[in-house]
């Protein structure tokens, strides 16, 4: 069986929505799912709200069993959270964003992680693209020339397996599949038929992009990676379902039933 294609620049045959003429206008939906992120998800709505833009900052918490949803509540009213969505649940990041996203009412839709890993005052830099005409969707690349943490030496030889194996299915030249910036124009990203539930979601995302023609671009971005003392939840098993999702998302139609 091949990888599903499409032709290059397909979305813009499609038609998207026009993005603003003046980019004070232009709102960057944030979806920050958390799972049992009480330590660091007041800091992580911190620097959202740093960026120097406007940020529509939705969180879903994904049936935290520690103080998240109560840090949550209180931030919202505070007013630093626009929406906030508690699931009762814990069923996965790939269901608290596609929850994010379906609510989400900005032109542009970026996911931002609740555990510091990532910095939102980047966000400028990846839209810059976009704001360019020149990308339908930006990918920050941990792996380019950005600073980051040294930490785990077999978690990067497996991201780049992963993203190897991604870039054969998907035709494409990515050096970071797996990053957690993803910034996608909303009406691209709402009209994806996205159905993962866990870490999933990154792969889907990638080859439903990839599927859809975009036209996508990477920028390099710092990253403090943490360690799984400090919190992280990502594991091997994470990575061998990885080679399934590639498999499955590059190699069955967008709509095929689930």
């Amino acid at each position: 069986m091949k990888p599903i294609r499409r032709s290059e620049g397909a979305v813009l045959q499609q038609g998207l929505a026009p993005l603003p003429e003046n980019w004070n206008d232009l709102v960057i939906s944030a979806v920050m799912p958390a799972y049992n992120e009480a330590a660091t998800i007041e800091q992580a709505v911190r620097r959202v709200r740093e960026v120097p833009l406007r940020v529509e900052l939705i969180v879903v918490n994904d049936g935290s069993r520690d103080d998240t949803a109560i840090v949550l509540d209180r931030l919202r009213a505070e007013g630093l959270i626009d929406q906030v969505v508690h699931q009762p649940v814990n069923r996965g990041k790939g269901t608290a964003v596609r929850e994010g996203i379906r609510r989400a009412t900005g032109h542009v839709i970026v996911i931002q992680d609740a555990d510091l890993e990532y910095d939102p005052l980047e966000y400028p830099d990846m839209l810059e693209p976009i704001r360019m005409g020149k990308a339908d969707a930006v990918f920050g690349s941990r792996f380019q020339a950005g600073p980051r943490r040294v930490l785990y030496f077999w978690h990067s030889v497996g991201n780049r397996v992963l993203t190897l194996l991604s870039n054969m299915l998907t035709d494409l030249n990515l050096t970071d599949m797996e990053t957690c910036y993803k910034m996608v124009r909303a009406d691209l990203m709402k009209s994806m038929p996205l159905r993962s539930d866990r870490f999933g979601i990154e792969v889907e995302l990638t080859a439903r992009l990839a599927q859809s023609g975009a036209r996508i671009w990477e920028v390099p971005i710092t990253y403090s990676g943490r360690t799984y003392a400090e919190g992280k939840k990502i594991d091997w098993r994470d990575g061998v379902a990885a080679i399934w999702h590639i498999l499955r998302f590059n190699l069955t139609a967008p709509d095929a039933p689930r």
